[in-house]
């Protein structure tokens, strides 16, 4: 449940209490340094998405399928984006508001995005994927006003999502992209149906939040990540140095723009103008195709989408050598891909980040192969990281430990200000949850996650959440979720379930999975029936015992198990 606000923190959505005050002591200093160092202003995204409509008069947004392609310059997306910030704003929305948008890779999802921003309001993306009870708990934890969502996007039908919704008190108005129209709601067109200029937006200065991006935490409940105007738009001018930034780049997105990196690449023309091809979904022979039609240059991805488009270039005999740097992170990269890439012409560099601090290490294009292949970046551009031991006391070079990390495009905390105390220690440190080490150039190499998490294909799964949707089946006793290596999406869900006699079909699991409305990446790939879970004298399931067995190394019941795949 979302704790009740305070007065004054309507856009930040903090709580009082003795913890909140410290980390906002901690961030206004952090905030002063970097507004010191010329890393922050006092633009906000409406403030830039202005600019840009007024300086990149020949950037474009290109939408591609399978089966189609649509181009709008960077002025008429803007020209949209106004009207449907009139629209938002006959809707009752404000400055500092919450707007949710749940839309796949089209035109309306960019026009959606720049007018929320245009009328000061705050973003709520959501992955198209996400199912009826992911939805509603974004919706009610965020205080959505308003929820803009697709009536249908090939086999998913949003409408019928929306008759089962539980979106709360907060939701006033939804508006649909499309011909089915529910009562009540509002059609896209009757919102962008006005034009004129949109009102001047006060009381929102760069140090708001712009965004609130959910991503799955340890726990099981998604988590609201909120990113300020400022740590927003420096991760974009990061991402521009990050890419030593040429006047004929063109990006291929293959994100969805509801995760934090389909939102940023989305954005990315933002600071200086830069062509956007957007695939509505990951097709690898689109993908190279795409780069050939449009001469694509830079690219990001997980170690899924590089494999793939390198295999698919090979054989559809399809031209990407414009293609000069892809950003890999998102789940582990082995080294074997990055050589691989070098072979076929491609620069490779491991990142890593997450959606509370995106990109805080990153290969510099010019790095060598054992670097981007065997490590994961340097801290660069405003980034620190440090390598502490459980007591938080920093630990030499080449010692493993914690990862914290601190910069101005982290984020100033979490929807819910509750799970801030865990998250951050004094000065402003982040705690990642994730184990790695610092050698002796500077270079973070990730061995390990504390965070119970499954990372398939670039999206986080929570194993508590599966875990509890396992639960609820009346023949499963007790289940132990964990991540099992994935030579095409990096990780899967791999389930360990104790049953209460009979057997377990595998169908039997996709409906219960289906009734509870999540999506259907979370639905486990492996299931394996034990008679009974390793536990320490505590009665906590020892989970790496499970990985271990994975990944062949020793069965921690193994006269007493049997399997059934799913």
């Amino acid at each position: 449940m979302t704790p009740e606000l305070t007065d004054g923190t309507r856009r930040t959505g903090r709580v009082a209490g003795p913890v909140a005050r410290e980390r906002e002591r901690d961030l206004a200093a952090l905030r002063a340094r970097w507004y010191d160092e010329g890393l922050y202003t006092t633009a906000t995204v409406g403030d830039t998405v202005r600019e840009a409509g007024r300086r990149f008069t020949g950037t474009r947004f290109i939408f591609a399928s399978e089966q189609s392609r649509s181009v709008l310059t960077f002025p008429e997306v803007l020209a949209q984006a106004r009207r449907a910030a009139l629209g938002l704003r006959r809707l009752g929305v404000r400055p500092g508001d919450t707007v949710a948008v749940q839309v796949p890779n089209r035109a309306e999802l960019v026009v959606s995005y720049f007018a929320v921003w245009l009328v000061g309001a705050v973003l709520v993306p959501v992955t198209h994927i996400y199912g009826a009870a992911e939805v509603s708990f974004i919706l009610r934890s965020s205080r959505a006003r308003v929820l803009i969502m697709p009536d249908a996007w090939r086999s998913i039908d949003f409408v019928d999502r929306l008759e089962r919704m539980d979106a709360g008190p907060y939701l006033e108005k939804v508006v649909v992209i499309g011909e089915r129209v529910p009562q009540g709601a509002v059609s896209w067109s009757e919102l962008v149906a006005q034009d004129g200029p949109v009102p001047s937006v006060t009381g929102v200065t760069s140090d708001d939040v712009c965004a609130v991006i959910y991503t799955s935490g340890t726990t099981g409940t998604p988590k609201g990540v909120q990113h300020t105007h400022n740590s927003f738009l420096y991760e974009l001018r990061k991402g521009e140095l990050l890419n030593e930034a040429r006047s004929d780049d063109r990006r291929l997105i293959p994100w969805p723009a509801g995760h934090v990196a389909g939102l940023l690449a989305v954005c990315c023309g933002l600071p200086r103008g830069m062509d956007v091809v957007l695939m509505d979904r990951w097709d690898a022979p689109l993908a190279v195709d795409l780069i050939d039609e449009f001469g694509c240059t830079l690219t990001s991805g997980t170690p899924l989408h590089v494999s793939a488009l390198i295999r698919a270039a090979r054989e559809r005999g399809r031209d990407v050598s414009t293609l000069r740097f892809v950003q890999v992170g998102a789940a582990n990269v082995p080294p074997s891909l990055v050589a691989d890439a070098d072979a076929a012409g491609i620069t490779v560099a491991r990142a890593y980040g997450s959606t509370e601090h995106p990109r805080c290490a990153t290969s510099p294009l010019d790095a060598e192969p054992r670097q981007r292949a065997g490590t994961d970046g340097l801290p660069r551009f405003g980034d620190e990281v440090r390598i502490v031991d459980e007591r938080m006391r920093p630990l030499p070079v080449g010692e493993q430990g914690e990862i914290l990390t601190r910069g101005p495009s982290q984020f100033s905390g979490y929807r819910d200000a509750r799970h801030d105390e865990k998250a951050f220690v004094t000065g402003g440190w982040f705690r990642s949850g994730d184990i790695g080490r610092l050698d002796k150039d500077g270079h973070l190499t990730v061995t390990d996650r504390m965070k119970d998490i499954i990372i398939r294909g670039g999206e986080n799964i929570a194993s508590k959440e599966v875990e509890d949707i396992l639960v609820t089946h009346p023949r499963i006793r007790h289940a132990a979720v964990v991540a099992e290596p994935d030579p095409k999406y990096g990780e899967h869900v791999a389930a360990f379930v104790v049953l209460d006699g009979g057997a377990l079909e595998p169908d039997e699991v996709r409906e219960l999975f289906a009734r509870h409305g999540v999506a259907p990446q979370k639905v486990p790939e492996r299931i394996e029936v034990v008679a009974d879970l390793p536990r320490a004298p505590s009665g906590k399931v020892r989970k790496f015992e499970l990985r271990d067995r994975l990944r062949g190394g020793a069965d921690p019941r193994p006269e007493e198990s049997g399997a059934a795949d799913g």
